[in-house]
């Protein structure tokens, strides 16, 4: 497992937009190594299930469900290590703890608040 730690959440108007970022920082894990995997993430809301918003392989194959599809984007920069996920056209419905994920490795998540 890598340690992943996410940031970039905090409180965003509706209709507003919000980046985070997903840093894969154990110095084991070489750049060519988190090259080669899926990366995601997702999203949980207090007492909701986790769900999907964003998947990107490692050939550059991006997935987003619909309820994000056309205002979500994931991509990822190998000599960083590290996920990003922009968001745009937010809604209250994305309130919710973002986590970047990486094979079996979940990073804790960071708090995206869609309120005015």
């Amino acid at each position: 497992q890598v340690q992943l730690v996410e940031s970039g959440g905090g409180l965003v108007q509706p209709g507003g937009s919000l980046s985070l970022s997903c840093v894969a920082s154990e110095i084991m894990f070489s750049e060519i190594m988190f090259s080669a995997y899926a990366v995601a993430w997702y999203r949980q809301a207090p007492g909701k299930q986790r769900e999907l918003v964003a998947s990107l392989s490692s050939d550059g194959s991006a997935y987003y469900p619909d309820s994000v599809k056309g205002r979500f984007t994931i991509a990822k920069d190998n000599a960083k290590k590290t996920i990003f996920l922009q968001m745009r056209s937010l809604a209250p419905q994305d309130t919710a703890v973002y986590m970047c994920n990486m094979d079996r490795s979940w990073g804790r998540g960071t708090q995206v608040t869609v309120s005015s």
